[in-house]
């Protein structure tokens, strides 16, 4: 837990080891990449990194009450894994942004990467790295990282109706990047992933605005014209949060994946593709 004293600067030295974003970072041939220069530390990937960095700093200032009782952020026990997939894919000429809410217990807990459901990391995104573990553990929701063998629906969904529709994941990012709202995971003491929802209301609100002042940082620092919140929570978060900033983007929404969703379960990819060509995005991530 940070005090009001500890500096961005620490988190960074927490996260990576001093203050600046250090190397080795994930090539998709090679593994990894050679230290940057300075002059890439003004790359859209240096400047996303850096406002993620800043948000764990705050993040951790705050304290949870029930039903929490152990909450999980992949941006630290995962940075390795986070930074190479921020690395390989957050590039400039991007205009739209996939907005999710939070991780998921088998997704980005596990991966560092949003909706990140292992086979779709691992296989489609050829995302590499170490993934530790967070300070205090749920027994029934150990992270296992790469080698996660739970299927998380909502990810292998979203990745999967993506990699059908671009074939290779340079088509999707060409245009588009994807980001959470929140890093962290709730867990209660039942194992039960909790929603930022289902948070005592003072302890929500703080939450939510500190992620909604680095979404709007994340924004800018992107260059992105077009928000797409997955999930009318994620979308309603983002319509808010740009709005009161002054931040001049498109905001708009798609339906979740979740297997929580019945419509979902009815034919996500269906709903999803009709909307996003409603939304004009459709052509271009066809590899048609």
């Amino acid at each position: 837990m940070l005090d009001d004293d500890t500096s961005v600067n620490d988190t960074v030295e927490l996260a990576g080891g001093d203050g600046a974003i250090k190397e080795p970072l994930c090539d998709s041939e090679q593994g990894f990449k050679p230290a940057t220069t300075p002059e890439d530390n003004k790359t859209p990937a240096s400047r996303f990194l850096q406002v993620e960095l800043e948000l764990n700093a705050h993040l951790r200032r705050l304290t949870f009450s029930e039903p929490v009782r152990y909450i999980y952020n992949p941006l630290e026990y995962a940075w390795d894994t986070h930074r190479c997939y921020v690395e390989k894919f957050c590039q400039g000429g991007q205009t739209i942004l996939f907005l999710g809410m939070n991780p998921g217990p088998f997704g980005m807990a596990q991966t560092g990467v949003p909706f990140g459901e292992v086979r779709s990391v691992v296989d489609w995104l050829k995302i590499t790295g170490e993934v530790g573990h967070p300070p205090d553990e749920h027994p029934k929701r150990r992270i296992t990282g790469l080698a996660c063998t739970q299927k998380e629906v909502s990810g292998a969904r979203f990745w999967g109706f993506f990699r059908k529709l671009c074939g290779e994941p340079e088509l999707f990012f060409k245009h588009c990047f994807v980001h959470n709202l929140c890093p962290l995971i709730f867990i209660g003491a039942s194992g039960k992933n909790l929603t930022p929802p289902e948070l005592p209301i003072g302890e929500r609100e703080a939450l939510l605005a500190l992620c909604d002042t680095a979404l709007c940082q994340a924004v800018e620092a992107l260059g992105v014209t077009t928000v797409i919140g997955v999930g009318r929570l994620a979308e309603q978060r983002a319509r808010r949060a740009l709005s009161a900033a002054g931040v001049n983007v498109r905001v708009e929404g798609i339906m979740h994946p979740s297997p929580r969703n019945p419509q979902a379960n009815k034919g996500w990819e269906e709903v999803a593709k009709a909307k996003l060509a409603e939304l004009g995005v459709l052509p271009l991530l066809s590899n048609m």
